[in-house]
């Protein structure tokens, strides 16, 4: 029956201590939830982190060792 009779004055109040109490951890929730977010987007392409590494190791061809 409380939430029914909240305001807008409440909430801010609310979201003020909540501020005050977990300001501190919200960068690094962030930063957990932005990885995240790659790594789920990499997954949907297929993408392996063993495949990138076989890239970068790999010497880009510079055409020089064809032979004509």
């Amino acid at each position: 029956m409380i939430g029914l009779f909240t305001g807008g004055w409440e909430i801010w109040i609310v979201l003020a201590v909540a501020l005050l109490l977990f300001g501190h951890r919200i960068p690094g929730m962030a930063r957990a939830l932005g990885s995240g977010i790659v790594e789920f987007k990499k997954g949907l392409r297929g993408e392996d982190d063993t495949d990138r590494l076989q890239q970068q190791q790999q010497p880009p061809s510079s055409g020089q060792d064809k032979a004509d």
